[in-house]
């Protein structure tokens, strides 16, 4: 029996067969396959949306809500004020000493954990007897409490502590300082016991950007003459900005929202007038302490709002190109 010969279209091709002969099965099969993976979709994320729903977005809007009236947390809000709240706020001194205070220590943390976190993880990248030990080391600080961190350096600082201490029995009794007390001096205190709380966080996050570093591009370029410091900064800087990038962002909400470390170490009087406060701090004060819980929640929303707002200019300007990269579109 001669097979028969698929019809030819003009071009010499054989041509597709007609769509009356194509299998409806595979039609089909592939609408089951779509249906199957939105159903899978739908069935994984529902919880965490629920989850988001409930705790995240609902929250906000009450905070919103209650921020819109004089409030002192008993009975129903009756007294609407509007935005005189967040009005108020921004007319408080002590608030912009807040909105300051974040400020340093959000820029003072990106320059000073920063390149330190640098350096400490590129020697701690190299091989030596003992590297698994300074690791530790460096990491010790951040699994610590925050609570613990924040009672320990107050009694160190303290002014009959054991810095204040150290310093006369070294005959730099000049130096002694009422580091939480001095109005002028807290801030940078405080900015000093972050640095040392969270500095460990940076130092691991880039030894394992550092990881993914492939060894044969720096092997290539030590053969080709360059010195350390030219590979670490053509080739290894490089390679590791994602990874410095989303500790800057880490670092940046975290700054922002800090508040546990702020509350346990620094002096209740000092925060009350400003030179210690977070916006944080202010909130729970305002809030919490003083019952002015509309108040309070518009200081929320306040504080929410700077940090969402920095958090899209970050992935704008900062996180564009990673996020693009790791994101691929169907092929047209």
């Amino acid at each position: 029996m001669t097979p028969t010969n698929p019809p030819l279209d003009l071009a010499g091709g054989a041509a597709a067969p007609p769509a009356r002969l194509r299998p409806a099965g595979r039609t089909n099969a592939r609408a089951g396959e779509t249906r199957r993976k939105w159903f899978e979709i739908i069935g994984l994320t529902t919880p965490a949306v629920l989850v988001y729903v409930t705790f995240v977005l609902v929250p906000m809007g009450f905070a919103f809500y209650y921020s819109l009236f004089r409030w002192r947390g008993v009975g129903a809000p009756t007294d609407y004020v509007g935005f005189d709240n967040y009005v108020l706020a921004f007319q408080d001194p002590i608030f912009l000493d807040a909105l300051r205070n974040n400020a340093i220590i959000v820029f003072g943390s990106l320059l000073i954990q920063g390149p330190i976190a640098l350096a400490v993880a590129l020697l701690l990248n190299r091989n030596f007897r003992g590297r698994t030990v300074f690791r530790l080391l460096a990491f010790v600080p951040y699994v610590l409490a925050e609570v613990t961190v924040g009672i320990m350096w107050k009694l160190l600082l303290a002014d009959a502590g054991t810095v204040n201490a150290m310093l006369d029995s070294l005959g730099l009794g000049s130096l002694v300082q009422a580091w939480l007390a001095d109005l002028d001096l807290v801030i940078w205190t405080l900015l000093f016991i972050l640095t040392w709380k969270y500095v460990g966080f940076a130092i691991i996050l880039l030894l394992a950007g550092l990881s993914n570093v492939p060894d044969e591009l720096t092997e290539a370029a030590a053969i080709d003459g360059a010195s350390w410091w030219q590979i670490q900064r053509h080739v290894t800087l490089p390679l590791l900005a994602p990874t410095i990038r989303i500790w800057m962002f880490l670092s940046m909400i975290g700054s922002l929202q800090v508040f546990d470390m702020i509350w346990v170490t620094s002096v209740p009087a000092v925060r009350s007038l400003g030179a210690s406060a977070t916006m944080a701090t202010y909130m729970v004060d305002n809030g919490f302490f003083a019952r002015l819980w509309g108040y309070g929640n518009a200081v929320a929303v306040i504080l929410f709002a700077i940090s969402f707002v920095a958090a899209l200019l970050f992935q704008r300007f900062l996180l564009r190109r990673d996020i693009q990269g790791a994101i691929t579109g169907r092929a047209k």
